[in-house]
């Protein structure tokens, strides 16, 4: 795995996942180092003046009026990283809070904070130690950037509160810092404000958001064809020529998948004479790349947006380009937030869809000569009833988690911060919501491959074939009842690691 590099420039998506997930190699460029010395030398030279400047040498928020004198800096800026490390509730992942750690890394790099190279490489040090600062969930209200999750990492980096080590084990981060030999930070002027004023944790979980939704949208349009296929459905609804008539890009790179996953089936063969009197699919067949397809443009918009943060220096006040130190609202939340409930809407109607998809094969009255519920012996058998029930809740609070979170606000800091953009929010349940999608792809893949094996002697198309026999390497085929929650589970892990569709893409190449 590449050492990833922190230049002046943003890091790639790819760079996150790889720091956050797998736990690459950070070094710190020359030019950022060149960088992060030209902006220290300006609040330098700031602080010897006796004109107050924020976040220099005055209070923060609604206390930004007091003057503070040089002998107290230090503790000023100690102290506003102590007094905001107030995160409360379940711990962050791990994932989450190297992800974090990067991206607030990332902006020091730019050289538009005015921090110390000491203090960037004190981040370099902990993310390559895999030390992870314990940080709770509640804490964020997306403007003044994610304070409290950010407050936490800065307090690690000072020695004091508490991390986890490669193994998980939770202990005090003054002595994680000493085992590893890191010289805890005594914050000079603007640091403790450059350190906890970035929008890093929301973006953070954007960015792994649309890495996992990506795939799982590919395991949709798998899980989607194996349902049209069982249900003995037609592809002819996803021919390229009707995509053109409506030609959002999601849309025909969805239908391109099932025609490809669907291509060469016996089962769909047997049906395509005269004999067939069905005009067309229910909806949620026939319909399946218009919703899948909504949900990869809206992916799409996501990732721009990303993208466009990616390249941002988050700060305020920030050292501009010309050397002035200016406040600025581009901490606020608002472009992420909206964009990580959207998703949260594509992710809940992903999971509606597929939900339906699952009924339909279980249903006696709709599945087309299979058994109810696919049992072994209907009435004595209960089959997979209760796997849609599962289904069901799941997609239940999806629905729920879609309401947005950026439509509400509430005001702090005296009302000097009186509108905030509840992103953070938005990313949590959306990490939630991300689950829930598995788990219900999970759920339709398994079904979709017991009423495929049930239409023996038919087989079925050789790439949902592929998926079928991804599943049987660990889950058995049709038989009476058995434990199911292992079952989904197993499933579950071959949908969210990408196995099984690479199983199917073993046969069709790489799906869109």
């Amino acid at each position: 795995m590449p050492d990833v590099v922190i230049g002046v420039g943003p890091v790639s998506p790819e760079q996150v996942v790889a720091v956050a997930r797998d736990g690459a190699v950070v070094r710190l460029g020359r030019e950022a180092v060149a960088a992060i010395d030209k902006s220290r030398d300006v609040i330098e030279s700031l602080a010897e003046e006796t004109q107050p400047h924020y976040g220099v040498s005055t209070g923060f928020g609604a206390l930004a009026t007091r003057f503070i004198p040089a002998a107290l800096r230090s503790q000023l800026q100690a102290g506003v990283v102590r007094s905001h490390a107030a995160g409360s509730g379940p711990e962050v992942e791990s994932e989450v809070v190297r992800a974090l750690m990067l991206l607030r890394l990332s902006t020091l790099a730019t050289g538009r904070t005015g921090v110390r190279v000491e203090t960037a490489r004190a981040y370099v040090q902990l993310l390559n130690a895999g030390l992870t600062p314990v940080v709770g969930e509640y804490g964020s209200l997306g403007c003044s950037g994610d304070l409290a999750p950010l407050a936490h990492c800065a307090l690690a980096v000072m020695g004091e509160g508490e991390v986890r080590d490669r193994t998980g084990h939770r202990l005090p981060a003054a002595e994680a810092l000493a085992a590893h030999r890191i010289e805890p930070v005594v914050l000079a002027e603007k640091e403790g404000l450059a350190l906890i004023n970035g929008t890093d944790g929301m973006l953070g979980m954007l960015v792994l958001a649309c890495h996992d939704l990506r795939g799982l949208l590919r395991a949709a349009d798998l899980a989607a064809a194996m349902s049209v296929e069982a249900l003995l459905g037609t592809d002819a609804a996803f021919a390229a020529d009707l995509q053109a008539l409506r030609p959002h890009p999601g849309q025909a790179d969805s239908a391109a998948n099932l025609v490809a996953l669907l291509a060469g089936s016996p089962i769909m063969a047997s049906h395509r004479g005269p004999e067939c009197t069905r005009v067309q699919d229910a909806y949620s067949l026939r319909c399946a790349p218009q919703v899948h397809g909504a949900a990869r443009d809206t992916l799409a918009h996501a990732e721009r947006v990303a993208l466009t943060e990616l390249a941002s220096a988050i700060d305020n006040p920030v050292v501009t380009v010309d050397g002035r130190v200016v406040s600025n609202g581009n901490f606020h939340g608002a472009p992420l937030a909206y964009v990580l409930d959207f998703l949260a809407i594509a992710v809940a109607d992903a999971a509606s869809i597929a939900e339906r998809r699952t009924d339909r094969l279980l249903d006696v009255a709709r599945n087309h000569g299979l058994p109810a519920f696919l049992a072994a012996d209907p009435g004595v058998d209960s089959g997979h009833m209760i796997a849609q029930y599962t289904q069901a809740a799941i997609v239940s609070e999806l629905k729920r988690l879609a309401t947005p979170a950026s439509v509400d606000s509430i005001p702090s800091s005296a009302m000097q911060e009186d509108h905030v953009s509840m992103g953070w929010s938005a990313a949590r349940k959306l990490r939630r919501s991300l689950d829930g999608l598995g788990r219900v792809l999970a759920v339709e893949a398994l079904t979709a491959a017991r009423a495929l094996d049930l239409r023996a002697p038919l087989t079925p198309a050789p790439a949902t074939a592929a998926a079928v026999a991804g599943l049987r390497s660990e889950v058995p085929g049709p038989g009476a009842d058995r434990h199911l929650a292992p079952e989904i589970e197993s499933a579950r892990s071959q949908v969210i690691s990408g196995a099984l569709v690479a199983a199917v893409e073993s046969v069709t190449g790489p799906l869109r």
